[in-house]
């Protein structure tokens, strides 16, 4: 279950949307994740995600990762945990309250975490700045920083992520409830419900994550780069500069990249950056080949880390014999 979830956590952030301002942005599936796994297991999935990315893609960077596990894993499944238990209280597994909770919480989820977000570029400028104030890293203060962010959010990343989490749900009280029961304990039927016995109970949704997968050419078609994940060479682009300023007021970034960011950006060098392959042409090839790649690699330390803990289960058991 954490595999399928970081896969899908993984596969839906490819998935840009077009924002105000000619950014992007893209959901998460952080309320699905704490809905079917609980929070604690949600933020080891979506972390999971967001590394792969950076590692092997370049996206979000290594440098933010711990950041963006904060933002997304952390804060974004204990917000939508709270949101989707609290609204849903004690109702059915089947009520359509549940499909209600898990909307909000995705759409509250989502927002949190955009916030927590917002404020850490906005403190930057103040925090570091070199002996003549130029920042260091992020260029904007809170009072561009905020708006820049929320207003996608709040529009339309967060309706895709209350569409995704509401639809999922709804979908599964249809065809596999048991899978809700994990944080639904007090639910009334809950106790009537099998529990899912094998991993062949999961096989619709592998299937619906293959589809998602050869899908993923769709996140090609909104143009511009997520607000504050700009590359030092990004500030030396005439067009992308231009693009910066018209999501941020209207204010045009520094002329030279930020000391530190270009200092930083040089750390890590993806091997296959923004999903592209170095050795096909086609972007829509690569970005399939990509999905289908960052699964693998998710299941497969899934796979390493179950692994693991049954040999340090049955290690205490041997040496008590």
């Amino acid at each position: 279950m954490i595999s399928l979830v970081s896969a899908f956590s993984f596969v839906v952030m490819m998935f840009n949307i077009p924002l105000p301002g000619g950014t992007t942005g893209h959901a998460v599936g952080m309320a699905i994740s704490a809905i079917l796994l609980g929070p604690w297991a949600s933020i080891l999935a979506i972390s999971v995600a967001l590394l792969i990315q950076a590692v092997f893609f370049g996206d979000g960077g290594i440098t933010a990762f711990g950041a963006n596990s904060f933002n997304m894993a952390i804060v974004g499944s204990l917000v939508a945990y709270a949101v989707y238990r609290l609204i849903c209280g004690r109702t059915p597994l089947q009520s359509p309250r549940r499909v209600v909770a898990a909307a909000l919480a995705g759409y509250i989820g989502i927002n949190v975490a955009a916030l927590c977000a917002a404020i850490e570029f906005g403190i930057q400028p103040g925090f570091f700045h070199d002996a003549s104030g130029a920042p260091l890293y992020a260029p904007y203060p809170l009072s561009i920083a905020i708006p820049a962010m929320m207003i996608g959010h709040l529009s339309f990343a967060g309706i895709a992520e209350l569409v995704i989490s509401g639809g999922l749900v709804a979908w599964l009280q249809r065809t596999n409830p048991s899978l809700l029961k994990l944080t639904a304990p007090e639910a009334s039927d809950s106790d009537a419900l099998a529990e899912p016995h094998d991993c062949t109970e999961l096989r619709p949704l592998w299937l619906g994550l293959a589809a998602l997968m050869v899908a993923t050419p769709l996140g090609l078609l909104a143009a511009g780069t997520a607000w504050g994940e700009w590359s030092p060479e990004d500030f030396k682009k005439q067009e992308v500069r231009q693009e910066i300023a018209a999501a941020s007021h209207n204010i045009a970034p520094p002329e030279s990249p930020p000391a530190g960011l270009e200092r930083l950006g040089s750390i890590w060098s993806a091997p296959i950056p923004d999903y592209a392959p170095a050795f096909l042409k086609s972007k829509e090839l690569g970005y399939i080949l990509s999905a289908m790649f960052g699964t693998g690699i998710i299941v497969s330390v899934s796979l390493l880390i179950g692994w693991l803990l049954r040999l340090s289960a049955r290690q205490p058991a041997r040496e008590s014999a």
